[in-house]
């Protein structure tokens, strides 16, 4: 194995094409592209110095660097210059992470202000709530995804930075534009506007991730910043329903609009750029430095004068569908799909049901109803720290396993920790609906379904990500595209189909949805899964 290992990659400096792979070899005195064997073994990767000695021969091996107890080899391999974030502090990643979890609170946040305020929204404009939620909620969720995918296009040509702070300062004035809104016409379009513009960290969160940290890391800080916004869409229904129900709801956008000018202080002063050009070489350096240089990386001027070295914005759309037909990640995006999906549907439509009198709903007051979401949030609390020490533990038992070889398949072991959790959920929460259960139903079924919700949704990010190591933006926009549609329309059908027929068959229908997808894909993907990795590489 050494030895044909070898023997392919020294062929590789006659290539007038890969004329930069052989620059990257003779730097580092080693005949292996790194970075190549990093991005072109997606989802399979030699973790254990010894395999690693035995893949690829002791005078690579020798070369190869390592955690510092020495157990695990670093991937992506980090470079000598001390700007290469893999090689920063862990104090300045950690800064850097906390500032993108912050903002990926904020547009799942602000749109969930809307359902702290629904039935004050409908007093406001002399509608309905269902109007409301179809007007503004749903449509605002919709845009979500859609802004995702705006985002990743121009963070891949012009950095990270620069994006997230532009993105999170037009959220912000639009937001401030809801809370002012004069109609309903207004208020809608501030809403969808503000949700288009928000959603960039949800999306920033997996390059940032990706861009500091090494592979065997990555999930547990995607675990924290999953965490952020899987959490945020009740955190503002939970604080701002105890508002609404003693002051005007203006009160509350205008409170959502003090936090989010916080995330854009946050990013104005300690973001920093973490994209880091290592696969051109030499990596281009800005003309700038110091205070300038940070000025100029914060408002764009350093992206643009980078962009030429960097993938076209036409590129950034063909990314995308290239990386979406892939069988290895289509199916388990479907499945994501549906299962975030039902409880997007559920956040926002569980205030209807608690809020609605009987026989509809429970006819709960508005500071009841606030108390009750906070049953998401313990869960989803409950569920990072399932999640981590999980997926740790798969990790690394899959690792041994394998003889110190990482497959990415391996993470999927989490699904089925997740799927039965939800799907009790769900059930559980349905008959309490349907027949007017104790609260404790309720609190059990939700948590369940959102315990389920952050376990499941890590696992698959850290899937996708292992199997296309190349393309974490796409990967990150692509999943919350697919959340987003899988569950911006319930909200128009769950309640209609729950007078109609019971909410237990309607859960109990969206648990099956889901139950099934996951018998059909997760196993399909774990039995083949590295013959789909290898045979529809995204390199070939």
């Amino acid at each position: 194995m050494a030895d044909s290992t070898e023997h392919h990659l020294k062929t590789v400096d006659s290539d007038p094409e890969k004329q930069s792979q052989s620059q990257y070899e003779a730097t580092n005195g080693s005949d292996l592209d790194l970075l190549a064997i990093y991005e072109e073994r997606a989802g399979r990767l030699v973790v254990d110095p010894e395999e690693a000695r035995v893949e690829f021969g002791d005078r690579v091996a020798s070369k190869l660097k390592l955690t510092a107890d020495g157990t695990k080899v670093l991937w992506p391999q980090p470079s000598d210059d001390p700007e290469d974030p893999q090689n920063w502090s862990d104090y300045r990643k950690s800064v850097q992470l906390f500032i993108v979890t912050l903002a990926a609170i904020v547009p799942d946040f602000d749109s969930g202000v809307g359902i702290a305020s629904i039935f004050a929204l409908a007093e406001q404009y002399d509608t309905t709530t269902g109007v409301i939620n179809n007007m503004t909620s749903n449509w605002s969720i919709f845009l979500l995804g859609w802004g995702g995918i705006a985002a990743v296009i121009l963070m891949r040509r012009y950095g990270r930075l620069p994006i997230l702070f532009w993105s999170q300062v037009l959220a912000l004035a639009f937001l401030v534009g809801c809370t002012f809104a004069p109609n309903l016409k207004t208020f809608t379009a501030m809403r969808c506007l503000t949700a288009f513009f928000g959603t960039c960290p949800q999306v920033t969160g997996l390059y940032l991730v990706t861009d500091m940290y090494p592979f065997h890391l990555q999930a547990r800080k995607l675990n924290l910043w999953t965490m952020g916004f899987i959490i945020s869409p009740f955190l503002s229904p939970f604080a701002f329903g105890f508002l609404v129900a003693r002051a005007n709801w203006r009160w509350a956008y205008g409170t959502a609009s003090i936090y989010g000018a916080i995330v854009v202080a946050a990013i104005t002063f300690f973001g920093e750029e973490t994209m880091y050009d290592r696969s051109i070489k030499p990596v281009p350096k800005p003309s700038t430095t110091g205070f300038r240089r940070r000025i100029d990386t914060l408002l764009g001027f350093t992206g643009l004068e980078l962009a030429k070295y960097r993938p076209t914005l036409t590129s950034g759309v063909f990314s995308h569908l290239n990386v979406l037909w892939r069988p290895q990640i289509l199916g388990i995006l479907i499945f994501e799909a549906m299962l975030f999906g039902f409880s997007i549907g559920i956040n926002v439509t569980n205030a209807v049901f608690l809020g609605t009198p009987a026989p509809v709903g429970f006819g709960f007051s508005e500071f009841a109803v606030a108390g009750m979401y906070g049953t998401p949030i313990v869960s989803v609390i409950i569920g990072e720290l399932l999640g981590r020490y999980a997926n740790e533990w798969i990790q690394n038992h899959s690792i041994k396993k394998n003889h110190g070889v990482f497959e990415a398949e391996s993470r999927l072991w989490a699904c089925y920790i997740a799927v039965p959790l939800y799907a009790a959920g769900c059930i559980l929460l349905g008959a309490a609906f349907q027949n007017k259960m104790s609260v404790g139903a309720i609190v059990m079924g939700w948590g369940l379904a959102e315990v389920a919700t952050m376990v499941n949704t890590v696992a698959v990010y850290a899937y996708c990500n292992d199997c296309f190591p190349k393309n974490h933006g796409e990967i990150s926009s692509l999943i919350n595209l697919c959340r987003v549609l899988g569950g911006f329309s319930v909200a128009y059908f769950q309640v209609p189909w729950a007078v109609k027929h019971g909410a237990l068959q309607v859960f109990g229908c969206e648990a099956a949805i889901v139950v099934g997808l996951f018998l059909l894909v997760v196993p399909t993907l774990q039995l083949f899964g590295r013959q789909l990795r290898e045979r529809f590489s995204i390199h070939k």
